[in-house]
């Protein structure tokens, strides 16, 4: 349950290291933890770490709406606190295209405590942070957008028809399976870009393909700039969010992430 009362589907995998990090995973736009993609992402993921796959609101069986990246900070927040409760102290999130510009949001606007003690015998800050708190460890963002509003590219067109005419709506509704709210941002959330340099210190890796339909390479590029302790990653060949990963890239992804969380 989030912090607006809002239910969230989710769904755990055990990984090898039972005491070791997980990978707390936020799909794109239209996605949800049962689509195929996903499910595989979170299949080679779980060679590596413990995985939390969850639906964002609008999507899936969780409910509300989507509020295509306002919102869903308080969905990715109280999928990190799950994990946590699951016993598992140190978490590294991963999303993918609007989850992407999510997990950059949620670190920016959620951090880990600075530590001292604490009266109550319930340990330092940190270590009770460690345990219930809703931050990430470590922050892996793919195929996610700079900036807000983008309509560059031909499938960003018809995403923001999707978004802002209720005709869209209507066809996302019953096409895409996804429930998108009708008011508009107000006030309109901090940018990804925005976001990006208050991260810090937190390990945050950009990852972006050199053949993304939806973003091209300037953003990727722009998130780096504004994030100096970033490490960015662009793959040649790679197109567009999970359904475009390979292998191999999930792989090192899942690598990175746990060995900056662990």
């Amino acid at each position: 349950m989030t912090e607006d009362r809002t239910p969230i589907e989710a769904a755990y995998r055990a990984g090898p290291d039972a005491g070791g990090p997980v990978l707390v995973v936020a799909h794109g736009f239209s996605g949800s933890l049962r689509r195929p993609a996903l499910v595989h992402a979170a299949e080679v993921f779980g060679r590596y770490a413990g995985v939390v796959t969850f639906s964002f609101r609008g999507h899936g069986r969780s409910g509300g709406r989507s509020t295509v990246g306002d919102r869903e900070v308080q969905d990715l927040a109280a999928a990190v606190r799950w994990a946590r409760a699951l016993g598992h102290e140190r978490v590294a999130t991963v999303g993918f295209s609007m989850g992407g510009s999510v997990v950059l949001r949620h670190a920016a606007l959620h951090r880990a405590p600075e530590g001292g003690s604490s009266e109550g015998g319930g340990g330092s800050e940190r270590e009770r942070a460690g345990r219930t708190g809703a931050h990430a460890d470590a922050v892996v963002s793919v195929s996610a957008p700079a900036r807000w509003y983008y309509r560059g590219t031909a499938p960003m067109r018809r995403l923001h028809w999707a978004v802002e005419r209720p005709l869209g709506r209507a066809v996302s509704r019953a096409a895409l399976r996804t429930r998108i709210h009708h008011e508009r941002w107000d006030p309109v959330p901090l940018s990804p870009v925005a976001a990006a340099p208050l991260i810090a210190p937190t390990p945050l890796l950009i990852v972006h393909g050199d053949r993304d339909a939806y973003f091209p390479l300037d953003h990727p590029r722009s998130l780096a700039a504004a994030a100096p302790h970033a490490e960015l990653w662009l793959e040649e060949g790679f197109g567009h969010a999970e359904n475009a990963a390979p292998d191999e890239l999930l792989e090192r992804v899942a690598r990175w992430a746990v060995h900056e969380a662990g």
